[in-house]
């Protein structure tokens, strides 16, 4: 599953564990959908045919991508779209139309935030609510790790092969990992290099885990990974990612100073338990 999908996940069981009903619709099987069955919630197919019956009951649904948001202000019910994503807003007529349908926005970042009202969204239907992210990931400690982990992805935004690049001028091999939470556990190093970004939860696990980050410095991410504070930040130019790299392995006294850092800013900042908090307020002020 991707970052969005497992965020959809954390906030569902969340509020469940909080004693509210709460109903996943998702595309047939799909990972998350999947992913929410085996944990005994109630979570069912996404068919237009069977919407309006899905809704029944429901006091405010909760879209969390672009065909979610289509198909949801097509109700008489309030609606609540999570934009997770950088790019800025179409601006075509259907566009405009669909976010005016909408009660309010859950921007993931401030960026995100600047990128709808850029849009035309009003500002007071806006509020951001950063990611939260597992604290139970552990790193028992570099030691003599050397091992680089960069995420796996077919996206051609995501910069996998600016980090193979990376790689191969900085001699160092790099694991491009599917199971991020996994993979984590024995990283010395995590690199996270995308074309844009509206925040980066991937780039959060990391830190969560006590694993220091090596982060574009594009969309959100300059939010979560302070430059030098609790990460570093970097272009996308490979060279440049090599030298971080390369910085990170052999400072080890700064590597685990910012990932001590990185770590107290997400128990603090950006754990599920706010996630879903700062959630459930947007609910109730539309609600009432």
């Amino acid at each position: 599953m991707r970052g969005g999908q497992w965020q959809a996940l954390y906030l569902i069981l969340g509020l469940a564990q909080e004693g509210y009903p709460v109903r996943l619709l998702a595309p047939a099987n799909s990972p998350l959908l999947h992913a929410a069955l085996a944990q005994q919630l109630d979570a069912r197919p996404l068919h237009i045919a069977t919407l309006p019956k899905s809704l029944a009951g429901a006091e405010i649904i909760h879209a969390h991508d672009a065909r979610a948001h289509t198909l949801a202000v097509l109700t008489a019910k309030p609606v609540v779209v999570s934009r997770r994503v950088g790019f800025s807003v179409k601006r075509n007529a259907a566009s405009r139309w669909k976010y005016r349908r909408a009660a309010h926005f859950i921007a993931v970042s401030k960026f995100v935030e600047q990128k709808l009202v850029e849009g035309g969204v009003d500002p007071r239907k806006i509020a951001v609510v950063y990611d939260g992210v597992p604290l139970n990931i552990s790193n028992p400690g570099f030691g003599y790790r050397s091992r680089v982990v960069a995420l796996d992805s077919n996206d051609p935004g995501k910069g996998k092969h600016i980090v193979q690049q990376a790689a191969d001028i900085a001699g160092i091999p790099v694991d491009f990992s599917s199971n991020l939470i996994g993979d984590l556990k024995t990283a010395a190093v995590f690199i996270y290099i995308t074309d844009l970004e509206g925040l980066g939860s991937a780039a959060l696990l990391a830190m969560a885990a006590g694993v220091p980050v090596l982060a574009s410095r594009v969309g959100g991410l300059p939010e979560i990974v302070e430059d030098g504070v609790t990460g570093l930040l970097t272009s996308n130019d490979p060279d440049e990612v090599a030298k971080g790299i390369r910085r990170l392995l052999t400072d080890r006294a700064l590597a685990s100073d910012l990932a001590a850092r990185a770590r107290m800013r997400v128990e603090k900042e950006f754990s599920i338990e706010r996630m879903v908090k700062e959630t459930l307020q947007v609910y109730e002020r539309i609600l009432g």
